[in-house]
């Protein structure tokens, strides 16, 4: 196999491996700039996330109100 060295690799060294690529390929400059997209991409999923748990939990509240307010009428039937 051409590509068997690869189950020797660790994902550590993967992932200086990918840096220092990065660093020769693309300069060092880019790399504040990277960090900075990447963590406003993070904290933009973080709150995409918030918001869709929000969402879920004000979904289950208003399914348990409608549940409680339509027990009491079929009682009365």
């Amino acid at each position: 196999m051409i590509f068997g060295f690869f189950q020797n690799i660790g994902p550590w060294q993967l992932v200086i491996c990918v840096v220092v690529a990065f660093v020769l390929l693309g300069g060092a400059k880019k790399i504040p700039e990277l960090a900075k997209s990447l963590g406003k991409a993070k904290s933009e999923f973080k709150k995409g996330l918030a918001e869709g748990e929000r969402e879920v939990a004000e979904a289950e509240a208003e399914e348990k109100e409608k549940e409680k307010s339509a027990e009491p009428a079929k009682e009365l039937v």
